[in-house]
């Protein structure tokens, strides 16, 4: 029981800090209200949120950016940096470098149910676990398309995935889910 409620403090903690992303993001104009980190051995190596507006790129999901990120931190010794272009021009060298391209050893929080381009970069990066606080449905009902909801489920390919996934319960699921209600005046979905 112990153990559940440690781990559950845990999840809180580290979404807590995705969900700050995501609000941050919102609040500089980059893009939508979606935030994740990228955790490595009990400590946040990266914390990103969405950039789709600021970078005029529709790749730019907060989760894309966090595993494009890593790879650069890997790379350059943690400079952390939200510029797509330098983000993608280290990222094939940091790949080469480490000889993987895989974070096997690292888990993403992400504050919002992943769409299945950001699933699909989590599944070949081959992250051990993904933990989301807002269910897709919560972005649907603010506008964003709600064909992302159902891409990916029903398919099987989740459970082929190879990584635990797991929604967070309790306070994390609801802070996760406000972000939506909270921000939907301060952008413009087009």
């Amino acid at each position: 029981m112990e153990e559940a409620q440690a781990v559950q403090d845990r999840d809180h903690k580290f979404l807590s800090k995705a969900v700050e992303e995501a609000y941050h993001g919102v609040e500089c104009g980059d893009g939508g209200p979606f935030g994740a980190v990228v955790v490595h051995n009990d400590e946040i190596i990266v914390s990103c949120h969405n950039m789709v507006l600021k970078n005029t790129d529709p790749t730019a999901h907060a989760e894309v950016a966090a595993i494009r990120e890593v790879h650069e931190s890997f790379e350059s010794h943690s400079i952390k940096t939200n510029d797509n272009a330098i983000v993608s021009h280290f990222m094939g060298k940091a790949c080469k470098k480490l000889g993987k391209i895989e974070l096997s050893d690292c888990e993403i929080y992400a504050s919002c149910e992943p769409c299945p381009m950001c699933f699909g970069a989590i599944h070949l990066s081959r992250l051990k676990r993904l933990v989301y606080g807002a269910k897709a449905e919560a972005a649907i009902a603010i506008g964003f398309d709600d064909f992302i909801a159902d891409a990916l489920r029903g398919t099987g390919f989740y459970q082929k995935a190879h990584l635990e996934i797991k929604r967070a319960d309790g306070n994390g699921a609801i802070i996760a889910e406000q972000v939506f209600e909270k921000t939907k005046e301060k952008f413009q979905i087009d």
